[in-house]
């Protein structure tokens, strides 16, 4: 039923968001910073009623917002719950964002979940099982889905693939599109010792619809994603490559722990338009170089 999705409602070039966190309730609505739009998680606010959902109703009178799950767990076998749909729709039938994201991850099995985004086998098979679910998901919300690689700190011997390859099949065999998180993708190429823009050139252009900023921990063998720490040069330098490659891509800073005043996070939210700013750019000299020769 893909040819019945609507369309995705898309922000204007080079807008930049930041990930909404109730710390940051009361400033957004007293101050109204200068940010395009807010990301919400999906499930702090899939319930009746509550404070949360009032605060929320509130930005979004004044802000965009897109919705970023936790708990889809596109890759498990069963598939995501009916009755979390079925909340995860009502939601979104309340604010209208803009999409709807989760990740390509299992959380669980059996219905239990364990509030972590476990990786899944890269191969064939694991690619049909999440197409064929997230292909049932989208019918059932009307809409493509927006997916996002996650960081990693293991491999399966079943891998018969690299994960970019993983990542733009399902996205082309399932008409969804892909929420690119640079942090995570720097965090694994450390981790399992592959060059980052191997994975950026194995993304197709046109299926990029978002991309994902972060901070993580250095522990020296190894690297984890844990969005408490402003963002890294070696993120910034590969955010910029992205910019070169998918264009002025709608983005976004996570921050989850040691959550600063939003102060601090707009300003870095202003390096991320510098950054973006300056690959344009650099961007627009290249293709006039070679339009002149």
């Amino acid at each position: 039923m893909t040819n019945s999705l609507s369309p995705l409602l898309p922000l204007p070039s080079a807008s930049f968001g930041l990930g909404l966190r109730t710390e940051h309730y009361l400033p957004i609505l007293a101050d109204k910073p200068a940010v395009d739009w807010f990301e919400i998680l999906s499930e702090n606010y899939m319930v009746p009623g509550g404070k949360p959902l009032a605060m929320l109703d509130a930005i979004r009178a004044d802000y965009p917002v897109v919705m970023h799950g936790v708990s889809m767990s596109i890759g498990t076998p069963e598939g995501p719950s009916p009755d979390y749909l079925r909340d995860l729709k009502k939601l979104m039938e309340r604010i209208s964002p803009m999409w709807v994201s989760d990740h390509i991850c299992w959380t669980g099995v059996h219905g239990k979940n364990m509030h972590d985004l476990f990786p899944l086998p890269y191969n064939e098979e694991t690619i049909k099982l999440v197409v064929n679910n997230v292909r049932r998901v989208q019918d059932v919300l009307g809409r493509r889905l927006v997916l996002e690689n996650v960081s990693s700190y293991l491999q399966y011997s079943s891998d018969s693939m690299p994960e970019w390859e993983f990542v733009a099949a399902i996205a082309e065999q399932a008409d969804s599109m892909i929420l690119l998180d640079v942090n995570n993708i720097y965090v694994s190429s450390v981790n399992h010792s592959f060059d980052a823009m191997d994975y950026l050139c194995g993304i197709p252009v046109g299926r990029v619809q978002q991309i994902h900023l972060a901070g993580h921990s250095d522990h020296g063998t190894h690297i984890i994603d844990t969005h408490d720490q402003p963002i890294a040069d070696p993120v910034w330098a590969l955010y910029a490559q992205a910019i070169r490659r998918f264009g002025a891509v709608p983005s976004m800073i996570e921050r989850d722990d040691n959550i600063p005043p939003l102060a601090e996070l707009v300003a870095e939210l202003d390096q991320a338009r510098r950054v973006c700013a300056s690959a344009c750019g650099t961007m627009l000299a290249t293709a006039t170089t070679d339009l002149a020769a």
